[in-house]
Order: C-alpha cells, then structure tokens, then sequence
C-alpha cells in the first residue's frame, strides 16, 4: 500500500471529453487516491452515461459538467468549431455551478486539475481562488512545439529554407515530423488554434503536468521546464497499475470505452505462438480511405504473418469484400478491444499502429516494437521519436497520392519481425519498459514527483 497524505484535500479532475484524454486522467486520479487525496472525475454528461457501473464503488468520485451536447456528444454539433464553442460556454456554466454545489458540502473543491485543452476551466477555478493544475496529455516533445509556435520562437509557415527544424531538447526535424496542424498549414483550424490555446494562460497555473516519464524525454523535459515559470513535473505513464509497479489494487484496465469490447481475441491469442502475431490499429478517430484500407489488407497478407486487426463497425464496409473468409484463422478482425491486455499478451510481436500517444506509451511499457503510420495531430511526432530517438520501430514511407502501398506495409512488418534489426528493436523496447516501471516504482522519478505535487497541494490548501 501507498503513503497516505495527512490531509483529504478534494481534486476536481475535468478531462477533455475524449477517450484518449479521459483515460490518462482517470488512471492519473487513481494515482493521486491512492496518495489520500479525495478525487472527483467530472466528464461530460453524454461521456458520465458509459461509464463502467462499477466504478460508482470506486475510491473515485464522479460527477458531470455539460458540454451543451447531452443526447449526442460531439456528433450532435455541424464542426469542430461549434462543439468547441459549446464545450467552453456550457462547460464554464456548470463547472461553476459544480464548485458551488460542492462549495456548500462538507468536502468543497480545493484544486482543480484539468486538461491542458481547456485552459477556460482555470480561469473559472480562479474566480473561486481553487489552485490550478494543467495536465498535459501528450508527449512532451509535441507540447514544447506547440509552446514554440504559440511563442514565436518557431516562425509559421515554415518553410523549406528552415529545413533542418531545430528545437532545444529534440532531434533535427524535417517538415513531415512536426504535428500535422504545422506541417500541413491550414489544416483543422479549430483544432489548431486548440492546442496553441493550451499555453494562453499557463502562466497563472500552479503546477504543470506532463504525461511521459523523465528519462524517456529527459532533454526536452528540461529544455521546456526552462521557459515554464511553474514546476514542470513528468507524472506518467498513466497505464493500469497491473502492468508497471503493481501497487494500485484492482487496476487491471482502463475504466471507460467509448466503443463495445470485442472479448473473442484473448482466446484466438493464447492459439499462438509467442511474438507470431501483427496487431494492428489505428486509435478511435482515424479514418483510412477504402484504397488504404485494401493496401493495409494486402500489405498484412503478403508477410504471412498471423494478425489481430482493430476495425471500428464504422470502417468494417472498408475491408475488401471476401478478406476476412479468405484469411481464416490466419487473421481475427474485431471491433474493439482492452488494447492494453492485448499487447502483454506474449504472442504479439509487433504493433502497427498509428502513433497515437496513448498507443505508444502503452507499446514502450509493455516492450512492444512497433511500425509507424501516423494520420495526423502528434501522430506523426511520436513517429519520429519512435523511430530515430528510442529506436524501437521503423515509420512507413508514404507515395505522393498520400496511400501507404501494401509492399512498403510488409517491408516495414518484416523489418521489425525478423533479422538483426527486428532482434535490436526488441531489446530496446524491453529497455523502456523497465524504465517505465522503475519511473512509478516506489522512489521512481514520477512517483517522487506525484509526492513532490501533493506535498506542496496540501501545503497550499491547509
């Protein structure tokens, strides 16, 4: 059992109603439980009604702020921009509305931590004199890039003349390894003015939280605690306890899927050999178009590999017609599963995966290689990382009609699954993923520093 703090002092937790947003911050409340503090997990109300039941039980509580979208979520709005909109102006009302009711209780609200995308909910937790804390989601290296545009210290557009991009703390860059709001200009406005938006006022927050570990980004780390004016603390990985330190009981999953599991792939696993098997997904947002979904299809079958697939019911009509009969026991094609599971699982040997933070942290702790194939946002950042600085996978090349080729699909498997290369990946995954655990190990440099914050939490809040 962890140290319990002295005092009961009561978190608000506000996520970006997202599931890759809402699942490190879920994970990052049971952390800060089990150091005795009183967490409340606020989603929206759409998001608050697939919640798990058994979570009501809990050491966590839950509550609801609204997004203006109560029936639909985000699908109930025409664009980005006007769930944006909502989310800020509904979502300031009722989060001030919660504090008050909380307020009036034997347990008001002390501190609020929140997403970095929703810089709106510190300027309401201020009104109240609440400390703020901002939790970053993603990698470190793609919150200092969006620092450096915000800033001027990266010029936009860039252009050719810039090439290689230089940024302190990180590798030389080409164009196509910055986030895809950069390198493709004008691309999901909204969006982009999103993750800039995160720094408007991170100057009034009080503590800042980053979701990596020290020394997977230690450069970078401390390139951008030079600028922060307030501490800049690495606190992940947000992963189940079960696969890292053990020391949160029960934490065997995730607690929220926004999707229906699909249970039949941990029996169709234990079928095979160890590291014999390809899994692939893509994230619950991507879209491939019916052309690279046929090279993915064919890509996959030319390695002679077995593979897991992930296709949402939504991109199931993509899949070439026959495909699945054809495979048979060679292939499992579902819809959705507990990725985490599957990837401890000893016969996965490979992870073609999008790049999606959540993604690759969980590949880097579990010791699982990886090949690339980013889509957009920090996708195609952590490609490069995953690729040139922690050297556990190969990124895919892609032609100039903007499709990955089924050949250039099974070069990259091959790369990974077998010879010299594939062996060397493998090794340095399995180097992360120590280090991952020694991070939120007892005495780890994310554990001291969990400490570190509800130390000076309850020094503030007394």
């Amino acid at each position: 059992m962890e140290k319990k703090a002295n005092k009961r002092v009561h978190v608000l937790v506000i996520p970006y109603p997202s599931q890759g947003h809402i699942n490190p911050m879920l994970q990052f409340s049971k952390r800060l439980s089990s150091k005795g503090l009183k967490a409340t997990f606020a989603t929206t109300v759409f998001i608050s009604e697939t919640m798990k039941p058994e979570l009501l039980n809990s050491d966590i509580d839950f509550d609801t702020i609204s997004d203006g979208c109560d029936k639909g979520g985000f699908l109930q709005v025409e664009s980005v921009d006007d769930y944006l909109v909502r989310l800020q102006t509904v979502g300031s009302k009722t989060l001030t509305e919660l504090i008050i009711k909380h307020k009036n209780s034997p347990h008001p609200i002390d501190c609020i931590l929140y997403d970095a995308f929703l810089p709106w909910v510190l300027d309401v937790g201020q009104q109240f004199g609440i400390v703020g804390i901002a939790f970053f989601t993603q990698a470190c290296a793609v919150d200092y890039i969006y620092y450096c545009a915000r800033n001027g210290l990266l010029s936009l557009p860039i252009s050719s003349s810039m090439m290689p991009i230089v940024i302190p703390g990180l590798p030389l860059l080409d164009l196509r390894d910055m986030p895809s709001f950069i390198y493709v200009v004008g691309s999901y406005p909204s969006y982009f003015e999103l993750v800039l938006n995160q720094f408007s006022n991170i100057d009034k927050v009080d503590f800042i939280l980053v979701n990596s570990f020290y020394k997977l980004e230690q450069e970078v780390v401390d390139s951008m605690s030079k600028v922060m004016t307030q501490p800049l603390l690495t606190i992940g990985p947000t992963i189940p306890s079960m696969y890292l330190d053990k020391r949160l009981e029960n934490d065997k999953d995730y607690d929220l899927n926004l999707f229906k599991l699909d249970s039949t792939s941990t029996c169709w696993l234990t079928t095979k050999p160890p590291c014999s098997v390809i899994y692939v997904s893509f994230g619950s947002m991507a879209n491939l178009t019916i052309d690279q979904m046929k090279e993915l299809a064919r890509g996959l079958k030319q390695t002679g590999f077995h593979f897991l697939w992930v296709v949402r019911s939504s991109e199931l009509p993509k899949v070439p017609h026959g495909f699945i009969e054809e495979m048979g026991d060679k292939a499992l094609i579902v819809t959705w599963i507990p990725q985490t599971e599957v990837l401890a699982n000893e016969a996965i040997g490979c992870f073609f995966t999008h790049c999606g933070w959540n993604s690759t942290i969980e590949a880097l702790c579990l010791g699982v290689p990886m090949v690339a194939m980013p889509q957009w946002t920090d996708q195609t950042t952590d490609a490069k990382l995953v690729e040139d600085v922690w050297k556990v996978g190969v990124r895919v090349n892609v032609r100039e009609d903007g499709i990955v080729s089924g050949d250039e699909i099974e070069r990259c498997i091959r790369q990974v699954m077998e010879g010299e290369e594939g062996i060397e990946m493998k090794r340095n995954a399995m180097k992360w993923k120590e280090l991952a655990v020694e991070a939120v190990c007892e005495g780890g440099s994310s554990d001291k520093n969990i400490d570190e914050l509800v130390s000076k939490i309850l020094a503030r809040c007394k």
